[in-house]
């Protein structure tokens, strides 16, 4: 065949002739459709199928090159590297702030394509380092106990919708033509806990509760936001496993015109078969049949190999699969590939974005913002004359607290004692642990050098390492040399100048001797994998890629002996090599310090809540009161309310910062503590947006996005999944703090409430109000709008929140702020379990909060009913 034979044949891609070389792929007169169509019927059955899975292959006759679709940025671009973090999700949703989270997304897209391309220069295309991601989780946090609930935007569906629409839009873009990244709503749907169940639970709501809670914010994304992937969830639903679920496919695509792709959760396909799980197939193959029918498009896992024999086997034929080959194709068109070079306009956003100046501020800003003030008895703000500060706590010095999960890596994390200490460089700002953050869960540091040892004769300081070239500690080691100890953060610098960055393994070898006899914890922390042997013996080990990992044991270790030590790390494709070995050494004076301190301070601030070694996903947790990344209860954990108990002795001014995923029932420290302040898990620049606000540089004006019950026992089961009895809408008793919840240093009233006295169920209905800062500080006002129907509904709601708006006033300032109910917010579901506006009176408060008698009788709410007239309007 000549060459110019072969280039026609190779050229099939073209479109009418040889001489034209216009690939169809690349062909601008094409659709996105069109060219994936055309770009998956030259592939193979083989071929199809790599393309499904998310760390799909290279097909390099196609010019397709490999690409992993499993990319995480929650509140920052995670896991890969230096980025800006920004407040958990859960942070983020107490701002009540759209706009916010819209510029929080557009900043996060812009480090995640600038990270992208950076990527691509290297040839780096794998996890962590592509432009489709796993965000937002936009489940309900139904339950105070799931551990994952940090991830979301509360308990509310329409201020969970809203927040989601913007966080979308700013991930994606606003380019008509290719998308910036693309994001994934999950997990869809009726999915939040216990995790120790979720591969195997069954989930059956009540069509009222599935129209009300469970699927409004997911259509809301779909069609307001324009998502363009959605995850399913791990649980079954109605019997059939989400991913393998037909009826939620349907439900997207065909009821709500969900264009994207579908990709499971991870590993959730092998549910489908393993035992102890849903177990509805014998297979791989039939699992992977089963899930592509029902129209998941892509795995998370290692199921979808399979689908080649399932083909063979006749459980499903090539052509179904061809649907979702050519969605992810397309997909992947509409990110840019194949785009002529400037045709994409965020290839040009420059690397300098990340990290930046104007993003670090936008983290403080949404971090102030996120703040909930839940107690001030006058003591807040504080004096910026106190001359000594006592700051106590296991949260007060751990930069992990203010990451969460699903975090990238901060380059200048501030905790709350810096952020403390920079505000005062003048007073005598002073720290104490003062107590474990729960009993069983250690206060892990550095193993200092004055334990460490060469050999065995105790002589000699430091352990001997030695540095490979490679991530198989195998040769010659490319550097030996002695350290003092292992507490390497290394991020993207290699130890040596010569060695890669992301390929390389270290070998630590020496020993420990404590001075005092005792029970220690001894482990390490690491991002891609170590092992830590003592005598010989195998005590931790961690191989993960994800996110830097923590792992321990006990020993009781005697005084002056020698304990053989080896430490092995692997640094293989990390962006954020960490390395340290970490120890908890014996300590009965930490209550002691922790009295003392404050005994000599002016006013004590106690920095106490959770942290993400508590409360996450699928976890393993050896601590009372806590199980598998969710909580047993919902009180502080006692070593931390008992400190507080016995320091309040001394008649000290205390305030109380609380650093945390979810709600607490802190009911001790409400009755006997001055001043509280909620700061969630504040991202990089909390240390700071706390000093901001306990000493009066910020107003606090942040909301609760749940309600913070009294007791666990107040609520129906943890699983539970009737809404009857949970969340503000249908939780009958008296909370703590009540969703919506949160102070200021300042004061506003409502007036001149204006609305349609009668209107139409069919018309949107606008309401204005005014609002008036009647303090001395100037500040933010969240303007919460509810309504309740005169016609009970199924479950009794007790209101329900239709508009919220953040509003900066200066002291003595009035505006009006303006609504506009749509009739689908009104809606309640009829006897033929449809959504329908009824006829007859609905009750509007406006304010600060939800209404009570006290609140109107104060002007910080006003109340309004509308009749609306007409037919009942189906919806």
């Amino acid at each position: 065949m000549s060459p110019f034979k072969q280039i026609c044949l190779f050229f099939l891609l073209a479109i009418t002739t040889c001489g034209a070389q216009v690939a169809v792929h690349k062909d601008a007169s094409k659709t996105f459709e069109e060219r994936a169509s055309f770009l998956v019927s030259k592939m193979t059955l083989e071929e199809k199928v790599s393309q499904m899975t998310y760390n799909s292959a290279a097909i390099d006759r196609l010019e397709i090159p490999e690409m992993n679709w499993w990319n995480e940025c929650l509140h920052g671009v995670a896991r890969a590297g230096i980025a800006t973090v920004f407040p958990q999700g859960i942070g983020m949703s107490a701002m009540f702030d759209r706009k916010q989270m819209f510029e929080n997304a557009n900043a996060i897209s812009d480090e995640a394509r600038a990270k992208h391309h950076d990527f691509v220069s290297k040839n780096k295309r794998g996890i962590h380092q592509g432009l489709t991601f796993w965000t937002p989780n936009i489940n309900i946090f139904r339950d105070p106990r799931w551990g994952r609930g940090m991830e979301t935007y509360g308990e509310d569906p329409y201020l969970t919708g809203e927040l989601g629409v913007q966080f979308i839009k700013g991930l994606q873009g606003n380019d008509p033509k290719y998308y910036k990244l693309i994001a994934t709503a999950k997990h869809f749907v009726v999915h939040s806990g216990p995790e120790a169940s979720r591969h195997s639970f069954n989930v059956d709501p009540s069509d009222f509760d599935m129209l009300n809670t469970y699927s409004p914010q997911f259509e809301k994304v779909v069609k307001e936001s324009g998502v363009y992937s959605v995850m399913c969830a791990y649980n079954s639903f109605k019997g059939v496993p989400c991913c393998g679920n037909k009826q939620l496919s349907d439900l997207l695509r065909k009821d709500w015109g969900f264009k994207g792709y579908i990709v499971s959760d991870c590993w959730a396909v092998t549910d489908f078969y393993n035992k102890g799980a849903h177990e509805v197939v014998q297979t791989k193959e039939q699992a992977s049949a089963m899930a592509v029918q029902a129209g998941t498009d892509l795995n998370c896992g290692d199921s979808y190999p399979s689908l080649v024999k399932a083909v063979e086997q006749g459980l499903i034929s090539e052509a179904e699969l061809t649907v979702s080959v050519e969605r992810l194709v397309e997909a992947r068109l509409k990110l840019g590939l194949f785009a002529p070079k400037g045709d994409v306009k965020y290839e040009d956003i420059p690397y300098s974005v990340v990290d930046s100046e104007v993003h670090r501020l936008l983290a403080l800003q949404s971090a102030t913002k996120s703040m909930v003030l839940l107690k001030n008895n006058n003591l807040l703000p504080l004096s910026k004359n106190l001359k000594k500060v006592a700051v106590i706590g296991p949260n007060a010095n751990d930069a992990d607290v203010l990451l969460g999960n699903y975090n990238g890596f901060p380059s200048q994390p501030i905790t709350p004692l810096q952020g403390i200490k920079n505000k005062l460089p003048n007073a005598n700002v002073s720290f104490a642990q003062g107590c474990r953050l729960a009993d069983g869960l250690p206060i892990l540091e550095a193993v200092p050098k004055a334990v460490l040892y060469t050999d065995s004769k105790l002589k000699n300081k430091g352990l001997k390492a030695e540095y490979f070239s490679n991530t198989t500690l195998k040769g010659n080691p490319s550097h030996k040399q002695i350290d003092k100890n292992v507490d390497f953060l290394w991020a993207t610098t290699p130890p040596f100048p010569e060695m890669t960055y992301d390929k390389y393994s270290v070998r630590w070898t020496g020993y420990l001797s404590v001075p005092k006899s005792g029970r220690y914890a001894i482990g390490g922390q690491s991002y891609s994998g170590m092992k830590l042997y003592v005598d010989d013996k195998l005590i931790v080990e961690s191989d993960n890629v994800y996110e830097p990992k923590t792992e321990y044991e006990y020993l009781d270790l005697e005084a002056n002996k020698a304990y053989k030590i080896k430490l092995e790390y692997k640094q293989d494709n990390s962006e954020h090599a960490i390395m340290r070995f970490l120890w908890e050494a014996p300590n009965e004076n930490l209550e002691k310090e922790a009295m003392a301190l404050a005994e000599a301070s002016d006013v004590v601030v106690f920095c106490m809540g959770l942290s993400p070694l508590l409360e996450g996903e699928e976890m393993k947790v050896k601590v009372d009161g806590f199980a598998g990344g969710d909580r047993v209860d919902i009180k502080l954990p006692a070593s931390q309310t008992n400190l507080m108990k016995k320091i309040s002795t001394l008649g000290k001014p205390m305030v109380l910062v609380l650093l945390n995923g979810s709600a607490l029932a802190i009911n001790w420290e409400n009755d006997n503590i001055s001043a509280i302040l909620e700061a969630w898990y504040p991202g990089q620049a909390g240390g700071t947006a706390i000093a901001d606000i306990l000493f009066g540089d910020y107003n606090p004006s942040g909301r609760l996005p749940l309600t913070f019950y009294k007791d666990i026992n107040d609520i129906p089961a943890f699983d539970d999944y009737n809404m009857k009895g949970k969340t503000y809408r249908y939780f009958q008793g008296k909370p703590l703090y009540e969703f919506g919840f949160g102070l200021s240093y300042t004061t506003f009233k409502y007036s001149n409430l204006v609305l349609d006295k009668k209107q139409a169920t069919n018309k949107e209905i606008l309401l204005s109000v005014d609002v008036t800062n009647t303090g001395k500080v100037d500040g933010d006002e969240v303007t919460e709008l509810y309504m309740k129907s005169a016609k009970d509904d199924f479950q009794n709601t007790i209101r329900t929140l239709v508009g919220f708006e953040r509003t900066f006033l200066k002291a003595g300032e009035t505006k009006t702020i303006s609504f506009k109910v749509q009739p689908k917010q009104l809606a309640q579901i009829n006897a033929d379990v449809k959504m329908e506006v009824s006829p007859g009176d609905y009750t509007f408060s406006v304010g600060g909060a939800q209404p009570n008698e006290e609140r109107v009788k104060e002007a910080n709410v006003v109340v309004s009913t509308v009749t609306l007239k007409g037919n009942p309007f189906k919806i």
